[in-house]
């Protein structure tokens, strides 16, 4: 590879690393060309970009885009998945993906600037989507605004009730 493709490739990754919301580093070993492609669709299809890189270069972009976090784990067969749209999506996929045969290994994870291992990475996994905790939240809003509006409905009910008893009471007299 020239000079001027591996400038190139360290600007493109500089550039990914900067937009991305998440980062997550995968040990891939052990991973066969079907199951390979396999998982690059998934993340695809999910609008998350997989890229295998050499780790110098992965080493000179994450200097570049101020993430020095990452130098230590850029060792080994080291792919890389950015999440850019959502930071969970590629976490559930990868941890996902590996329930059949551990592979790839998440090796650790870099979340809105903070550095997730393993365990976490499993755990943000577990979250739900981000429609899903967004319909949740607004309905535990909504909750007490509904209670609150069938109570005042109850206590206009029985005012209405109570003034109509009154004058009915008040013709038959």
């Amino acid at each position: 590879m020239i000079k001027q493709e591996k400038e190139k490739i360290v600007q493109e990754l500089t550039q990914k690393m900067k937009e991305a919301k998440a980062i997550y580093l995968t040990d891939f070993t052990g991973l066969d060309v079907v199951r390979a492609t396999e998982l690059r669709k998934k993340l695809r299809d999910a609008s998350v970009e997989y890229q295998v890189v050499k780790n110098t270069l992965a080493q000179l972009a994450a200097k570049n885009a101020g993430m020095e976090m990452l130098l230590d784990y850029l060792t080994g067969p080291t792919g890389l998945a950015f999440g850019v749209k959502d930071p969970i999506i590629p976490a559930k996929i990868l941890v996902e993906f590996a329930k059949d045969d551990d592979k790839p290994s998440v090796k650790m994870g870099l979340v809105e600037g903070k550095v997730v291992d393993v365990k976490q990475v499993k755990q943000l996994a577990l979250l739900p989507s981000r429609e899903v905790l967004i319909s949740q939240i607004l309905s535990a809003m909504q909750s007490p605004i509904t209670g609150l509006v069938g109570a005042l409905g109850g206590i206009i009910q029985k005012f209405v009730g109570t003034v109509d008893a009154i004058a009915k009471q008040k013709e038959a007299k």
